[in-house]
């Protein structure tokens, strides 16, 4: 079963870039063209966007390099203990909104630091995996189709992103 499953996943994307191929030959599809297209289109939004991701990474070094995150956990942490989250958690709470990769390397800092199997290891675990990077993921797919104005989107995904984090927090406490 092993070796049938190695293969799958092996000829998987192969398989399916054929796929592809057969489908559009078939369909009298100038599939060359229509990849360079997409390939065109696709470097085209990547520069319409480049410039709010620099900014974004920017504002994340400058967020942990100057000690402002520091001093937003230590603003946060009353709000924490009222809702009984841990304060070891709030800088995730902070940083997994706005980058996928500065919270990925926080994780792996605190991992080290408190455990995997520890509630805070667990907890950040679970808030990397339920929550989303809610300004990155405006910003790419709103700059590639060109809308200025997100109306609700930003309000509803940064609750839908804290009901997520109490989530967490209140699961790993009940499954510890």
């Amino acid at each position: 079963m092993t070796v049938v499953m190695k293969w799958l996943s092996t000829a998987a994307i192969p398989g399916l870039i054929i796929l592809i191929l057969i489908f559009g030959i078939a369909r009298k599809v100038p599939v060359f063209d229509t990849f360079l297209e997409g390939a065109r289109e696709g470097l085209e939004t990547t520069v319409r966007i480049l410039p709010v991701l620099v900014g974004i990474m920017f504002g994340i070094e400058i967020l942990n390099k100057s000690g402002a995150l520091d001093m937003i956990v230590l603003l946060l942490r009353p709000f924490a203990n009222i809702l009984k989250i841990p304060e070891e958690i709030l800088p995730m709470a902070i940083l997994r909104p706005i980058s996928g990769g500065a919270s990925l390397g926080l994780l792996s800092r605190q991992l080290q630091e408190y455990g995997p199997d520890s509630l805070i290891g667990r907890t950040l675990s679970v808030i990397m995996g339920s929550t989303e990077t809610i300004f990155y993921t405006i910003t790419v797919y709103y700059g590639a189709v060109g809308v200025k104005k997100t109306r609700y989107t930003l309000w509803v995904a940064l609750i839908a992103g804290f009901a997520g984090l109490v989530s967490a927090v209140v699961i790993c406490r009940v499954f510890p």
